[in-house]
């Protein structure tokens, strides 16, 4: 409530100043002041219309894009109010008589609608930025009513100090109010850069730095006025992240320096640009190191996974994934005491893809029908019961068919393999050992599904340990995040640094060249560099918000 109090006030009061004064100058030149207020209306519905249409199309977006949209109007929020805040930090001291000054010369040259339209645009501005600042205000508070009695209790407050210092009966050192205003709005501003941050992240945007730094439940307890204070108006959460902290730091301590540096200790504008320079070198010197020392990650992965059978959990056997030598195909090698070794070609025009536990990974299915090695020729009575589990197969009679019997054999197989960024992740087999038997008094030949005598791997039901799946899973998940810390922390930082470098170097060799042409000017042989650069020219009142 605080912070949108301010807000409202802050931004309030700017625009009063600038439609009292035009209210003056029409008043005392005898011109009506209808059309003034019906152009501040005007702008007034039309920023509220904003506001109003920005939150339902933020509503009417999936959760997703909400939480970008609310990265985006946060980020536009600190770029008004920091604009703002400096320019009325070098104006507010000569703010009235700058825009008595402006409205009298429009006055003069275009008569009463150019200050209609003075007073029209001024109001529309300072609402376009009202709107998006309480609405990036609103979403980082904890309480949306109390944020919304805030703004409407600055705003009512503006336009009664408005009236007062329109008819005369209320001075202000607009100077010292903005100046104390500004340092409240830097921190409420270094809050929402928090919000963005975070916006950012639960939009899938920003997902580097998100390690926890400090516990701050302690402090900013629910329900308590540190919580207010500290979450509700400085944006300051309990769990702030590094990015968050990082960002926090790198706007408020530049900003405030720049702002509230004292006016005693304002250095010369050649060592101004000396000093840029050495900060555009220790910029791209961070970003240099950045990109070049950032470690590149790796996964720690088992060489083999360990099988298991359908009915034990006890491995039996082995399986690993070796890569292809000259361009040929991937090979899934399958291994078990006292079994043959099971080789199996994963040729790419066969994988597809395929989402196995929520990880994207390239598939195949291999099914082939082959006969077991070391399948006995003939099978006696006994040794069929044994194959079907300790019992006579149905239709088989052991006075009828006293056996021995003549058996074929064939092994149908189908093996599932799943496979992501070059690893294996799963793999999966179900066989079925059918043997085929005549004579032995039958009359015609029977087909049945067996348990395989050897219990040979290639022939049984198997799956990878679930241990070795959740192993590669979390190695995979870890690799994956410390991509996108890399990706962050060794490229898009270090080019936002190399541009951050680039633009203070720019400015630096601007200020060197303007002094270098002033010095040798014929004109200006008694000037003197060190003084006087980068005096600012008043500007309109359209502009008086930044």
């Amino acid at each position: 409530m605080l912070a949108t109090l301010i807000i409202g006030l802050r931004e309030g009061l700017e625009a009063s100043l600038i439609v009292g004064i035009i209210a003056a100058f029409l008043r005392k030149n005898g011109k009506s002041l209808s059309a003034m207020w019906l152009g501040v209306a005007l702008a007034v519905l039309l920023s509220v219309a904003v506001g109003i249409g920005l939150e339902l199309v933020e509503q009417a977006l999936p959760q997703a894009s909400q939480e970008g949209m609310e990265c985006v109007i946060g980020a536009i929020a600190v770029f008004f109010v920091t604009g703002m805040i400096a320019w009325m930090n070098s104006h507010a001291r000569g703010l009235k008589h700058d825009l008595e000054a402006e409205a009298n010369e429009a006055l003069s040259q275009g008569g009463a609608y150019a200050l209609v339209g003075m007073a029209f645009l001024a109001v529309l501005r300072e609402g376009f930025e009202t709107s998006v600042f309480l609405l990036a205000t609103f979403s980082a508070a904890q309480s949306a009513v109390l944020a919304a009695a805030g703004a409407i209790i600055g705003l009512a407050l503006a336009v009664v100090i408005g009236w007062g210092i329109y008819i005369g009966g209320i001075r202000i050192n607009l100077s010292r109010f903005f100046r104390f205003t500004g340092a409240f709005l830097v921190l409420v501003a270094a809050g929402l850069v928090i919000s963005a941050l975070r916006a950012a992240h639960e939009a899938g945007w920003l997902n580097a730095g998100q390690q926890p730094t400090v516990n701050l439940a302690w402090l900013v307890a629910p329900g308590t006025v540190r919580s207010a204070l500290v979450t509700g108006v400085l944006g300051i959460p309990a769990d702030p992240r590094l990015i968050e902290v990082l960002g926090w730091l790198a706007y408020l301590v530049p900003v405030a320096l720049f702002i509230y540096w004292p006016a005693s200790m304002r250095i010369e504008a050649r060592m101004t640009a000396r000093l840029r320079l050495v900060g555009a070198a220790a910029l791209a010197t961070l970003a240099l190191g950045l990109a070049t020392l950032y470690p590149t990650p790796h996964a720690q992965l088992p060489v083999e996974a360990p099988i298991v059978s359908s009915t034990s959990a006890q491995p039996i056997g082995t399986v690993r994934l070796e890569n292809g030598q000259g361009g040929s195909a991937p090979v899934l090698k399958v291994a078990a005491s006292g079994s043959a070794d099971l080789n199996l070609s994963l040729p790419s025009e066969d994988a597809r893809h395929e989402l196995h536990d929520g990880t994207q990974t390239s598939a195949w299915t291999i099914t082939d029908a082959s006969p077991p090695p070391h399948a006995p020729s003939s099978l006696t009575l006994d040794q069929l019961v044994a194959l079907s589990g300790g019992r006579i197969p149905v239709g088989f009679s052991p006075a009828r068919h006293p056996g021995p019997f003549m058996a074929g054999w064939s092994v149908h197989r189908s093996v599932k393999v799943w496979v992501t960024n070059g690893v294996l992740l799963d793999a999966t087999q179900s066989g079925t050992t059918v043997v085929t038997l005549s004579g032995g008094g039958l009359q015609t030949s029977r087909t049945l599904a067996v348990r395989d005598t050897d219990d040979d791997i290639a022939a049984g039901d198997w799956q990878v340990s679930a241990s070795y799946r959740d192993k590669v899973a979390a190695a995979l998940g870890a690799l994956t995040a410390a991509k996108a810390e890399r990706a962050f922390w060794a490229v898009q930082l270090p080019l936002a640094l190399a541009v951050a470098a680039i633009v203070l170097a720019a400015f630096a060799g601007r200020t060197i060249v303007r002094l270098r042409r002033r010095a040798e000017a014929p004109d200006c042989p008694n000037s003197n560099p060190g003084h006087g650069a980068g005096k600012s020219t008043v500007k309109g009142a359209t502009h008086a918000a930044h």
